[in-house]
């Protein structure tokens, strides 16, 4: 796979250009752009710029409105609701997660459901932003569906990603993100497009049978994480973000690459937590660095790999890309040019 380094600046500013040629307003484009452009910085490469063609590509067969006018309705001070009305995914998100800040400002702690949205993006961007604020955050959305309930044998679950954010003020923050599905989605289509086997225990094949075949596996279903505790995670993602936001939920949720012209009316949930409410600045650093310090000084059973905290990893690839410039698949930068004229 051919890769080229581009610098962070240029490809935001690739990454805006192109939504803005796809019918997107500049301010709700660069909020948009800004998930997707953190995303691939931090390595989160399937859900990073490869993800604009997809989204464009929607826009022009009506599947997604480029333009919609989100609504955002503060129904109690610290509770919002967002109508995403079909719009751009990580639009929808960042207007959900302002809502929530909002709400947290204002009491403490804020809420906010968002419905009619789509595909919006990994959720380590958006708990980074909250935790570089100092809030903590507990983020959700449902998905397309793609895992079987416990003992079942056809998908009525999507894989229904759930995170969460700590800040560390002075230090870096921690963020969980994580999907349901012991591998996305995403990850088996890149494995499949590239003939490559998949590991054990990620999938399994049309017939409910585990299988190492990717091919196989994208008409089967995803296998969640942890087994039935995992199900019982997505069903309880899917009741927050999807049923209890408005939104469409399980069988209800549009597959987007089988009906990309169909809004998929997704749900999101993100809840904000205002941490200087709770301890002042220095005494959450001084905590947190002892929390940290605790686990880092594990010693590692393979000398060669320290223990991590969640998001570690992710978060030391997004400041040396932001300083070193971002490692991107070619194919995916051309498509992004000739998407943004360039």
């Amino acid at each position: 796979m051919s890769r080229e380094t581009i610098a962070e600046p240029a490809l935001r500013s690739l990454v805006l250009r192109a939504l803005e040629a796809g019918g997107m307003r500049p301010a709700d484009a660069a909020l948009a752009a800004g998930v997707l452009v953190v995303a691939e910085a931090a390595g989160l490469t399937t859900h990073g710029i490869s993800r604009v063609a997809q989204y464009l590509g929607r826009v022009a067969v009506g599947g997604i409105d480029a333009r919609a006018e989100l609504a955002v309705e503060r129904v109690m001070p610290a509770l919002a609701m967002v109508d995403g009305r079909n719009g751009v995914g990580p639009l929808v998100g960042m207007r959900a997660l302002q809502a929530a800040l909002d709400g947290a400002r204002d009491c403490g702690i804020g809420a906010a459901f968002a419905r009619g949205s789509n595909h919006f993006g990994p959720i380590l961007p958006y708990a980074l932003a909250a935790a570089e604020q100092g809030f903590a955050s507990i983020i959700a959305s449902n998905a397309t569906t793609t895992i079987a309930p416990w003992g079942g044998r056809d998908t009525r679950l999507g894989n229904n990603p759930l995170g969460l954010g700590m800040p560390f003020p002075g230090g870096e923050p921690v963020v969980l993100d994580m999907a349901l599905s012991v591998a996305a989605r995403a990850k088996i289509r890149d494995l499949a497009a590239r003939g490559e086997p998949l590991p054990e225990g990620w999938a399994t094949d049309s017939a409910g049978q585990p299988t190492l075949d990717a091919r196989a596996a994208l008409a089967g279903f995803l296998l969640p994480v942890g087994g039935h505790k995992g199900y019982g995670l997505a069903v309880m993602v899917d009741l927050l973000a999807g049923l209890l936001s408005g939104a469409s939920y399980l069988t209800r949720v549009r597959a987007w690459d089988k009906t990309p012209e169909v809004a998929q009316d997704l749900g999101h949930v993100f809840i904000a937590i205002d941490a200087t409410k709770l301890a002042d600045r220095a005494t959450l650093a001084a905590r947190m660095a002892d929390f940290t310090g605790i686990l880092h000084a594990t010693p590692p059973a393979d000398p060669a790999r320290p223990v991590l905290l969640p998001g570690q990893r992710e978060i030391a690839t997004l400041k040396r890309q932001r300083t070193e410039g971002v490692s991107v698949d070619a194919a995916d930068l051309a498509r992004l040019r000739a998407l943004a004229g360039a």
